[in-house]
This record gives structure tokens, sequence and C-alpha cells, in this order.
């Protein structure tokens, strides 16, 4: 096992982390990395914050740098798509024409953005936010911009508008649901963010579906249309959501559903294909979670991989699989309370708040959103790992300490 060929696809956190976990369980074999963007593995939360706002260099935002590569002798294709995987033959198509053979295959996809595909949408002066190169074409965009409308007040959505406001720019959110981070979150966190978004001077509104995109004659998008209301705009960026990147693994004849099935072991319905995919568990607890960098952290802190030890091995793993849990959606819980300090009450340090939102399902810990208290997260991952079920009533006590319970 430990000299055959393992190729790579996708140039993510999980991607880099697979190398990484290869290498050092000792796997002397051949790795190729094939990644479609023209860049080497990056960060890709930063996008929508410091780089989006000028304040961080393109290359900080790689995960490891070229000599990472280099060392770990990992032959990196970039700019080239795999269009198709040959299973029978294990062998990949590329974008160039070319072929490449793979023992054993890895497939580290993600997810690409949901569109809104209202009338207008193509319109210039639209953008989506996913890659390095999606963000360098809004910065060039937003030198000549004075209003910028947001579409979607998801983590993305809300993200982006902290950075147009602190560029000095007029900013407007619009969400469909009732609430900003209507999906991930508590409500307590929803309001906690909208208030803070309005006193920086983001209005948000909520409960607005685009019907259209307007324009002008040169073809630029003017307004966002929302019913009979509208609201200009020199820029518009739009944030409803991702979808799994499942379309090479679904043409190639694996098993999908809301994204790659795995088992424990990350393996695929193929014995030979590995994907950083979706776990099946019940539902409350099986849920696809865009944050590469939370597995990456998950697997470097058990100091084992659940499938690249079982890949390493050529055979089954004994390791015990590891759990992602979150985001959880709110409608998964039973029952939530509010502990730490009131969103509205004494901050810990000037100009901050600190609180979290504790979310359970017959009596069992599901999920701690925490704003401004580390401890109190530390503490709820610590929980949600042993499957704890505390008492809500001293949980809703807000002069009381988790670690104390």
């Amino acid at each position: 096992m430990t000299e055959q060929t393992v190729v790579i696809v996708g140039a993510s956190h999980a991607a880099v982390q697979a190398v990484d976990t290869l290498r050092r369980e000792g796997h002397a074999g051949r790795i190729v990395l094939v990644g479609d963007e023209p860049y080497l593995p990056y960060n890709r939360p930063p996008l929508s914050k410091k780089y989006l706002a000028g304040e961080l260099e393109r290359e900080r935002l790689l995960l490891r740098s070229a000599q990472f590569y280099e060392q770990h002798h990992v032959d990196v294709k970039l700019g080239l798509r795999v269009t198709a995987i040959d299973r029978v033959d294990q062998r990949l198509r590329l974008s160039d024409g070319a072929e490449l053979r793979y023992d054993k295959l890895i497939l580290c996809l993600g997810s690409r953005n949901r569109l809104l595909e209202v009338p207008g949408y193509d319109l210039k002066g639209i953008h989506y936010l996913r890659t390095m190169a999606d963000v360098d074409g809004i910065r060039a965009d937003l030198a000549g911009s004075r209003k910028v409308v947001i579409v979607g007040a998801g983590y993305i959505g809300l993200e982006a508008a902290a950075s147009a406001r602190h560029l000095g720019l007029d900013v407007t959110v619009l969400e469909m649901a009732d609430r900003p981070l209507n999906r991930v979150t508590a409500p307590e966190m929803s309001t906690f963010y909208l208030h803070r978004h309005e006193r920086e001077g983001v209005r948000v509104l909520c409960g607005m579906s685009v019907t259209s995109f307007n324009g002008d004659a040169s073809g630029r998008v003017t307004a966002v249309a929302c019913g009979e209301r509208e609201f200009d705009a020199d820029l518009v960026i739009v944030g409803v959501g991702i979808l799994p990147e499942t379309t090479l693994a679904a043409a190639a004849g694996l098993r999908c559903e809301n994204g790659i099935w795995v088992d424990e072991q990350c393996q695929t319905s193929d014995p030979n294909i590995y994907a950083a995919g979706r776990l099946h568990l019940p539902p409350e607890r099986a849920l696809r979670s865009p944050a590469a960098a939370r597995i990456g952290r998950q697997r470097r802190r058990a100091g084992q991989d659940r499938g690249l030890e079982h890949l390493r091995q050529g055979g089954p793993s004994r390791t015990r699989a590891l759990v992602l849990v979150g985001p959880v959606r709110p409608e998964a819980a039973d029952r939530r309370a509010v502990t730490g300090l009131r969103p509205d009450g004494p901050a810990r340090r000037p100009g901050l708040r600190a609180f979290c939102a504790v979310l359970l399902r017959q009596g069992e810990l599901l999920a701690v959103d925490a704003i401004n208290s580390p401890k109190d997260f530390m503490q709820g991952k610590k929980w949600i790992a042993e499957r704890k079920h505390p008492d809500p009533t001293q949980l809703a006590d807000l002069s009381v300490d988790l670690k104390s319970l």
C-alpha cells in the first residue's frame, strides 16, 4: 500500500490535511494534488472579511507554503479540472486532455454557490463570493461603487456587509427569512448580529424575497427588486447558500445523498475512493458542514484520521469514528437556554457582550453558540463529545459558569 499512487482532487483544507496525514502515517508512494484554481490551497474564511477589505495579502491566505508540497514530494497540478472518473481502469480525465492513474482516490470537492436565477441575474455588477478570484472581482468593482446590496443574511452575507461598511459604503442586506442566520443559529444569536450590524450603519431587512435585478442600457445592475420595492445598487453580492459539489462523483456512479455518501472510514461506495463527504447518522446529528477547518482541527486533535489510516493500511481501521456536530439547525432542538451574560447586559470588556445559547434535544446537549465566551464554547464542545445531559434550569441561570456544572 505504501508505494501506491494516491490522487487528491480538490485544493482544499481537507486536501492539505490528507497530504499531511498520509506522509505522517508512513505513506511513501506518489501523491498527486489536482486543483481547478491557479493557486495553492488557501484559507477561505478570511475571503469575506480581511481579504475583501484589502487588509490581507494573497500570500497570507495560503494554508501551506510551496515548500510544504516540495518537502512532502507532492505532485501539484493547478488550474486543471477533473472531468471524469473511470472507476474500472482507475483513471481520471483532466480538462487539458491528459489522463491520471490512481490506486486510491480522495475527493475533497467542497461546495458550490447556490445561484439566484431571477430575471436579470446575469447583469454585470452581480457577484458571488466563493473563491479568491470572486473576491478580486468584487474588490475591483467596489472602487467605483457607493451603494452595495447584499442578498442573504447568512455568514457570507453578513461578513461581506461588515467588510463593505468598513470601507465606508452604503450597505443594505436583504434576507428572505424572518431573521439573519435563520437556518444555522438560535434566535438570540440572530438578534445579537442584527443589532451589531445596525449599530455600524448596515440596513438589514428581513422577509424580503428578490424578484428581479434591474439594470441600465449598458447591462449593469442598478437596483434589486423585491416585489414592488426597489433598492438602488451599484454592486450586488449574492449569498443565498451553497450546494455540495457532487457532479463529478455522481457522474462516476458514486452514491450521493446531499453530499458524497461516506462511511465511518470516509470510504465512498467505491472501495478505492474516499471523500470529505457526508457521514450518515441520525438526522439531527448528521449535518454536512462547509467548515473544512473544523475537520482539520478535529483530526489533528485526535492524532488519527478516520479514513486515511484505513487507506494507508489497505484494510479496515480500528479507529473510532469522530463525529462532527454542527452547524445544528435550531429546529433540531426541543429546548433552548441562554446562559452567561445577557446580550443587553454588562460587558466583560468595554464594547463587548458575552453570552451563549445552548440547544438540547431530549436532554442531550446538541450545540453551544457562543459570543465572546471561549471558555463556555470549549466546555460545550467537551460536553457534546461526552453526550452530556446538563440541567436546563442551571443552564438558564445567567450567574452560573458552565464549567462549574
